[in-house]
């Protein structure tokens, strides 16, 4: 069952005038990002929630599945279908063109299906902060403009949406050079997505390993409009058990008066974070060998406070060439696959 507050209850009018007052400070110079294709205005009348979270059918897992199934690799076969059949995210990158069709698309193959479907909005400026390769929008103005084309994609069905993995905790420690202009982003982002009136936003917050001083994390929340959004995400594309990210979420709630809700990415936490730094030598939070699938998605996790457990990251999904023969970051990898469904059983 949802907790008792309203998913898709009503907030006051969010404007796309007020949205805009939120641009980044000493930009005024920069041409103001345009409206989007349909207007996001006072919140409409939301539709009640789906009941479960959407399956896309068309998925790696399930298509691997069946050619290995057509080879006779029969239990191969079985445990990519752990995967196929379980809801995931579907991860908005700034690579799609254009990003209203995309989205508007795969919300209403969720809506006909009668299911919840998840997003993850992830293409705000520096949004790798130097780790890996480059990725984000080219600006701020390039980035308000794509998220009010997120925004009216949703056309008034309702979608969770993750928003900007790493761009809370990045802030946190000192990335990108202008921090206050990144919070001013992710609150502009907020207030425009949550405007829609059936849209559940998450901000980012990381996970246990990563921010060890709850009560900064906490202040850059708010600063980034938490109070605004319908809470907080944990262990997003991360290995740190549900248990840890539980106890870590409520001491963020704490943190924010008490009230502050979360959901937690449980896609391949089965097994929890690898127990060093490094493995290989490659970071340990990169495809790190022995993890495990982890508990299915649910909108009735139990535990004080948590919306929901998802499989954010899709499992199976490689996190980056960081060792050699590793493919590239999200590109599909059966094999370390087959190995989080093994470690499952």
């Amino acid at each position: 069952m949802l907790p008792p507050r309203p998913l898709l209850a009503r907030r006051s009018a969010v404007t796309v005038g007020a949205a805009l007052a939120l641009l980044l400070p000493g930009c005024g110079a920069e041409p103001k990002p345009p409206a989007p294709t349909t207007p996001v205005g006072p919140p409409v009348s939301a539709p009640p929630l789906p009941p479960v979270f959407y399956v896309d059918p068309d998925n790696p897992a399930g298509q691997e599945a069946a050619r290995r199934s057509q080879q006779g690799r029969v239990e191969d076969a079985a445990l990519l279908r752990e995967i196929a059949t379980r809801p995931t995210a579907k991860w908005l990158t700034g690579e799609e063109d254009p990003v209203r069709d995309e989205v508007d698309e795969f919300l209403q193959e969720a809506y006909l299906a009668g299911q919840t479907p998840v997003l993850v909005a992830h293409n705000v400026p520096d949004r790798n902060c130097g780790r890996e390769e480059t990725g984000g929008a080219a600006s701020a103005v390039d980035y308000q403009r794509w998220i009010r084309e997120v925004a009216s994609g949703v056309n008034g069905r309702p979608v969770i949406v993750i928003l900007e993995p790493g761009a809370v905790p990045d802030a946190v420690d000192g990335c990108p050079r202008d921090v206050d202009g990144r919070f001013a982003l992710l609150r502009d982002a907020v207030a425009v997505l949550r405007s829609t009136g059936s849209a559940r936003v998450y901000l980012d917050a990381g996970h246990p390993a990563w921010i060890r001083d709850v009560g900064a994390l906490a202040a850059a929340l708010r600063k980034a409009g938490v109070t605004e959004a319908d809470g907080f995400a944990l262990n997003v594309a991360n290995f740190v058990g549900t248990d840890e990210n539980v106890r870590y979420g409520q001491q963020i709630s704490d943190k924010l008066g008490g009230r502050s809700r979360f959901v937690i990415d449980t896609s391949r936490n089965g097994n929890g974070a690898y127990p060093a730094a490094t493995v290989n030598g490659a970071p340990s939070w990169c495809n790190p060998p022995g993890r495990a699938l982890g508990e299915e998605p649910t909108a009735d996790p139990g535990p004080d406070r948590v919306d929901a457990l998802l499989w954010i990251k899709y499992p199976g999904e490689s996190d980056s060439d960081c060792r050699p023969g590793e493919p590239e970051s999200g590109e599909w990898w059966p094999e370390y696959a087959l190995g989080l469904a093994r470690k499952a059983r």
